[in-house]
C-alpha cells in the first residue's frame, strides 16, 4: 500500500453539508490510524474507501466533541461487525480518562464478547513518542488550546516518505514550530485569530518559522460561516506551497 493521509473532514467545530469536522486517516503498509474520530465513523471510512475493520489505531488529540464524538459509535459498530482484534487508542491522560468515563455512561462493560481496547496514555511532553510501530513513529507535543491538547508529527521508518505534522487546535506557539521543524508537510488549523485558535496568516507564520515544504490549511469556517480567501491570506506570510484541505482529499506521503 502507498502511504497516504486521507482528510475525512476539514471543518472547524461547526460542520456543513460538504465539510465534516476535522479528522483524518493515516494509511501505511501495515497500519490504518484514525486521527480523531467524529460523525459516523464507519460510514465516513467507507466513503473514503477504507474498510473499518482495517483500523488498527486511533489517536485522539483532545476531548472536544468535534474531535471525539464518534468514538462510542465506532467502538459499538466495530463490535457489532464482529471485530475480535484489539484496538489501540492513544491520547493524553485527560483525554483518555474522559473517554473512559464517556464509555462508562454507555455501559460498555456489559457489552458481551467485546474486543480488547488498549488505552495508551501519552505524557504531556514535547516530542513524546505516541506510537513506534513497523510503518512509522508518531510524536506529540502539547499545544495551546482551551484544554489539554496535542499536535502530531509522523515520521516513516523506511523509504523516501514525507514527514507530516498536524498542529491540531492551537494558538500560535513555539511548540508547534519545533514540532514541525523541517517537515515536508504542515497541516495547520485556520479557524481564525481567537483564543485557542489561529488564523490562516498565523498558520503561514508557523510554516515559515518551521521551514516546512508545504502548508495545508484545515479546521476552518465552512458553509455559511466561510470567510475570505484563506490560501491567499497564508501566502502573505509563507512563501511555499499552500493548499486548502478539503473532505476526502488524499495527501501522498511517498
Amino acid at each position: 500500500m502507498i502511504a497516504k493521509l486521507i482528510v475525512l473532514g476539514s471543518s472547524n467545530a461547526v460542520p456543513s453539508r460538504d465539510h465534516e469536522n476535522t479528522h483524518m486517516a493515516l494509511l501505511g503498509p501495515n497500519r490504518t490510524v484514525l486521527i480523531d474520530c467524529v460523525s459516523n465513523p464507519v460510514v465516513r471510512l467507507e466513503q473514503a474507501g477504507i474498510d473499518p475493520a482495517t483500523v488498527t489505531d486511533v489517536v485522539l488529540t483532545h476531548f472536544h466533541p468535534d474531535h471525539v464524538s464518534g468514538v462510542p459509535l465506532l467502538l459499538m459498530d466495530l463490535w457489532l461487525m464482529g471485530r475480535r482484534t484489539p484496538l489501540n487508542i492513544y491520547g493524553l491522560h485527560h483525554t483518555l480518562n474522559c473517554v473512559e468515563t464517556m464509555m462508562g455512561l454507555y455501559g460498555w462493560a456489559d457489552w458481551p464478547n467485546f474486543f480488547v481496547v488498549n488505552f495508551c496514555r501519552v505524557p504531556a511532553d514535547e516530542m513524546a513518542v505516541v506510537m513506534d510501530v513497523e510503518d512509522f513513529r508518531v510524536y506529540s507535543s502539547p499545544v495551546k488550546h482551551f484544554l489539554p491538547n496535542i499536535g502530531l508529527r509522523i515520521e516513516f521508518k523506511s523509504g523516501r516518505k514525507k514527514t507530516l505534522v498536524y498542529s491540531c487546535d492551537t494558538e500560535p506557539c513555539g511548540e508547534v514550530e519545533r514540532l514541525a521543524a523541517g517537515a515536508d508537510i504542515l497541516i495547520h488549523e485556520s479557524t481564525g485569530q481567537a483564543p485557542g485558535h489561529s488564523s490562516a496568516a498565523q498558520a503561514g507564520d508557523a510554516a515559515r518559522a518551521a521551514e516546512v515544504g508545504a502548508l495545508y490549511l484545515i479546521h476552518y469556517p465552512t458553509g455559511r460561516f466561510a470567510v475570505g480567501d484563506l490560501v491567499s491570506e497564508a501566502k502573505t506570510r509563507f512563501p511555499g506551497e499552500v493548499y486548502l484541505a478539503t473532505d476526502f482529499m488524499e495527501i501522498g506521503l511517498e
